[in-house]
């Protein structure tokens, strides 16, 4: 048993007009970036202790309030 597809054939305006149409959205690379601009640099801050400081009680406000 044999598998016969079928072509559609495509008026040859409509092709290409979709054409046109794929080119002037795709037929351009984006701006390129500069290696640069993808980096974000900022001033090292000091450690603050009252952040890491270890409170016994936490785990209770944490897990039961």
């Amino acid at each position: 048993m044999a598998h016969h597809t079928e072509l559609h054939e495509t008026p040859r305006e409509t092709a290409d007009a979709a054409a046109a149409r794929r080119h002037e959205r795709f037929g351009h690379l984006p701006e390129r970036i500069r290696p640069q601009d993808t980096v974000e640099s900022r001033p090292a801050t000091r450690p603050d202790p009252a952040r890491d400081t270890y409170n016994a009680d936490e785990w209770l406000i944490r897990y039961c309030g």
